[in-house]
């Protein structure tokens, strides 16, 4: 029997497991929970660099700190519920907690895209504009800029719990993945979903496909700024400023894409596909996102060791 607008009652929802691990669960909650540790620690870690370290109060580093913030809040929406599942068994999820956990997905990543095409206009203006770049990007045009992607992530991605609300659900309540995604709780409603599908989409390629092409149009224009540089050595310098922020690009691009392609034209895949895509989209740039740009910044490099007690001076 389908559960209406009108029942007092909502659906709860089934989250997913992998056919034939279940035995392994014990293992892959180990796995999920040392990578979301990892994440936490890096991203608190970077926050605390920078807050500490007075040559890093620039733009690159306060969307850093955006970003690492961003990822803490998107890794601690959906893994914890993932561990408990894991742990206790506990694989249903009420319909309220399913919409508020969706809406809170799509917006975050949403507000993530948005900082990744503010440090790629930073980079731009920076290589291509520098004498103009301590006056167009200050710290208080940072922290609008900042405000205008949470803006847009809520305005863009609040109707899409507010859509599915009124639909009934009947039959099938087990999603394909460990959390809630719009498409994914979309899909087993027993009424017509064209609205829904039509917002998802368009809000899709308006927030995070056109943040990626502006991104890619931004580093167009500055590889042509680098190859009018006369020496090589010059031109590996400047670019080298923006390998960090293409890594964390592709780090937060590709699983998307993946992802996304897997709920289009993958339903066919076995589970764990779906389920390991999901995961991966949720962790891999929070994890790997502190550890580039701990890597690439020698200044946050030596704060975080400061912080531990440990000298990376060479012994005398």
């Amino acid at each position: 029997m389908p559960f209406s607008n009108g029942s007092e009652e909502r659906p709860s929802f089934v989250l997913a497991t992998v056919p034939g691990l279940e035995a392994a669960q014990g293992w892959l909650a180990a796995v999920l929970c040392g990578a979301y540790v990892l994440a936490l620690t890096g991203n608190c870690a970077v926050l605390l660099a920078v807050r500490l370290e007075r040559s890093l109060h620039a733009p690159m580093y306060l969307f850093l700190c955006m970003l690492a913030a961003i990822d803490l809040a998107l890794s601690s929406c959906t893994v914890p519920r993932v561990l408990c599942f894991y742990w206790f068994g506990s694989r249903e999820i009420g319909f309220g907690a399913c919409l508020l956990q969706m809406f809170l997905i799509h917006a975050l990543s949403a507000v993530e895209s948005a900082v990744l095409l503010a440090m790629a206009v930073d980079r731009y203006v920076a290589i291509c504009h520098p004498l103009r770049h301590a006056a167009v990007l200050t710290n208080a045009a940072t922290a609008k800029i900042g405000l205008a992607a949470m803006a847009r992530g809520v305005l863009f991605f609040l109707p899409l719990p507010l859509l599915l609300l009124p639909l009934p659900f009947c039959g099938s309540r087990a999603l394909s993945h460990s959390f809630c995604l719009h498409q994914d709780v979309m899909n087993l409603a027993c009424a017509n979903t064209t609205p829904s599908m039509v917002y998802g989409l368009t809000a899709i390629l308006l927030v995070m496909g056109l943040d990626a092409v502006l991104i890619c149009l931004s580093y167009i224009l500055i590889l042509k700024a680098v190859l009018r540089l006369g020496a090589w050595r010059d031109r590996l310098k400047v670019f080298g400023t923006c390998v960090a922020h293409i890594c964390v690009v592709l780090a937060f691009y590709v699983p998307l894409i993946g992802l996304s392609v897997v709920h289009r034209f993958g339903r066919d895949l076995a589970p764990l596909v779906h389920v390991t895509m999901g995961n991966i989209y949720i962790l891999v740039p929070a994890v790997l996102n502190p550890i580039i740009y701990g890597v690439r910044t020698k200044q946050i490099q030596r704060r975080i060791l400061s912080l531990l007690h440990v000298s990376d001076r060479p012994p005398q």
